[in-house]
């Protein structure tokens, strides 16, 4: 059995921060594994600009802020394991590892986790009617279209106006599809007033705050939604052909959900806690891995 001083799980902007930190800490044996073929978590997805100003002094967009740490893991012995899904951890400190359809287990001195977070879905609402095709939260859009280059729809609806859901109201009307509106049930926008600006003001998409989505309506395909005013119960249907969903993030804890009292395992970045900004996270995992790895030199 394969036996390593530090295993991290995920390789997004917070495992690879906490890599580097942990190297830089005197750590020499680590072994950074993630179940993606690409490095950097959501950020190869995320082609706009807006990452980096705290950590690197200047604007990139998510491939160009992964490059600059994969530039920098290069310059050390941290072993990346790209397609590795850490399937379960026990106790024993020991983790299970599936790669390429093999299976193979790791023992540990210790455990960093940096899975991220995972989005809320239309599931997690009230929501009555159908559910047909055409429904997508916005990082399965945001994916689609920047990696894939797929057509999500036409006629789109967002719900939810955090900072993802601003950007990729942005993202459909760059790629010429109609963005009808962005609802958000608060008073006023759920993001960063800079995203407001670059992307609802600049782009004029209209915010209808004190919105929310009751019911789907569509067979098949979806082809409308009925919305309710929050401050008179009125209601309208608003057709449409996408309805895009940017309702929040969830930590992603689920490997570690028995073992979270362990002194051997940390967490960092968004499975730790939703920061704002990936400079925060990244920054939180510098540290949780300068600790990792001051006590594992």
């Amino acid at each position: 059995m394969e036996h390593v001083k530090l295993l991290i799980v995920g390789a997004g902007a917070a495992g690879l921060s906490a890599a580097l930190s942990a190297w830089d800490a005197g750590c020499r044996d680590i072994l950074l594994a993630d179940r993606s073929a690409i490095p950097g978590g959501v950020l190869p997805q995320c082609i706009h600009r807006g990452f980096g100003l705290t950590a690197f002094g200047e604007e990139l967009s998510g491939p160009e802020y992964t490059e600059r740490l994969l530039a920098a893991l290069a310059g050390t012995g941290v072993r990346l394991s790209l397609g590795t899904e850490v399937l379960s951890v026990s106790h024993d400190k020991a983790a299970v590892l599936s790669r390429r359809g093999c299976v193979s287990r790791v023992r540990f001195e210790r455990l960093i986790l940096a899975s991220g977070c995972r989005e809320k879905s239309i599931g997690a609402l009230p929501v009555a009617g159908t559910r047909p095709a055409g429904i997508f939260t916005a990082g399965q859009a945001q994916e689609m279209i920047n990696l894939r280059h797929q057509n999500p729809g036409r006629e789109v609806l967002i719900l939810g106006s955090g900072d993802l859901g601003m950007i990729m109201a942005r993202r459909f009307s760059l790629e010429g599809k109609h963005v009808i509106a962005v609802l958000e049930q608060g008073e006023t926008y759920g993001g960063m007033a800079r995203n407001y600006h670059r992307c609802m003001e600049a782009y004029h998409i209209p915010l209808c705050c004190r919105m929310t989505v009751r019911e789907i309506h569509g067979q098949g395909r979806i082809s409308g939604v009925t919305a309710e005013h929050l401050d008179s119960g009125e209601r309208e249907y608003i057709a449409c052909d996408t309805l895009v969903t940017a309702l929040g993030l969830i930590p992603e804890r689920a490997l570690v959900r028995e073992l979270d009292a362990s002194p051997w395992l940390s967490l960092a970045g968004n499975c730790c806690r939703v920061h704002d900004i990936v400079d925060s996270a990244a920054s939180q995992a510098q540290r949780v891995g300068h600790e990792a790895g001051a006590s594992l030199s």
